[in-house]
């Protein structure tokens, strides 16, 4: 354990090991929790946070010809080396390799929280029953999140061919590359406008790590559930935990 201060006085948390792999939906995860922990541990005061990455390019190089195993022998690679420094748990704020985690889990030295099924208690606690899936087109076209939200009786629903190919290319070509572009927020709430009227969603995920940085509740005609976020506070609420 690690001790963290505030408020005059000690609080045992769990360390946090961050499995990253695009940098923005790791920085944001990060900044989450170290930002939002000082609610409930005081000013300027959060859990102990390791963070390893290999490179991205090595991650886009097994997506690329589809070898989910080697993107689990990557990640297994960082949570190896993050259980050499003492965390308890560990997380990923990248949706789309946790189509890896079936390789992943059964071989890891430490336990993770799934990003999908943190996503889906939050969907089933707000009370939605038909949700919008957004993210990378590797993510969209996989069962990452479908099982998991079909579990609390919420159905998944996909965008277009057309749709999920544009999405992607604004995560892959512009979020990853912290380009940042009004247009893109334009084509996401296009999106989940029509998501809204012609699928009848009652809420959005979004789901590539990235996203949340260009679309929001403000923004969104539907409401959001933000992957990156919903992941952070729920290390940390494990972090707090017994």
């Amino acid at each position: 354990m690690s001790r963290a201060w505030g408020h005059a006085e000690a609080h045992l948390t769990h360390p946090i090991g961050i499995v990253a792999c695009s940098a923005e939906g790791a920085a944001l995860c990060y900044r989450t929790i170290a930002v939002e922990a000082g609610t409930r541990l005081g000013p300027h005061a959060h859990p102990e946070i390791a963070m390893h990455s290999l490179s991205f390019a090595d991650y886009m190089a097994c997506i690329d010809r589809d070898d989910w195993r080697g993107v689990g022998e990557l990640m297994l690679g960082s949570a190896r080396k993050l259980a050499t420094v003492g965390v308890c748990f560990l997380i990923c704020p990248d949706n789309t390799i946790h189509q890896a985690m079936d390789h992943v889990v059964p071989r890891s030295p430490l336990p993770w929280l799934h990003i999908a099924e943190v996503v889906a208690g939050e969907a089933a606690a707000r009370g939605f029953r038909r949700v919008a899936l957004t993210g990378t087109r590797w993510l969209v076209d996989s069962d990452v999140y479908p099982p998991k939200l079909a579990a609390h009786g919420i159905e998944c629903v996909r965008p277009t061919r057309e749709e999920r190919a544009e999405v992607s290319r604004i995560i892959m070509d512009e979020l990853v590359r912290s380009i940042f572009r009004p247009d893109a927020t334009t084509y996401l709430q296009r999106l989940i406008a029509r998501m809204k009227q012609d699928e009848r969603c009652d809420a959005v995920i979004l789901g590539c790590t990235e996203l949340p940085l260009i679309i929001d509740d403000e923004r969104s005609p539907l409401p959001t559930l933000d992957s990156t976020r919903l992941l952070a506070r729920a290390a940390l609420e494990r972090s707090l935990g017994p």
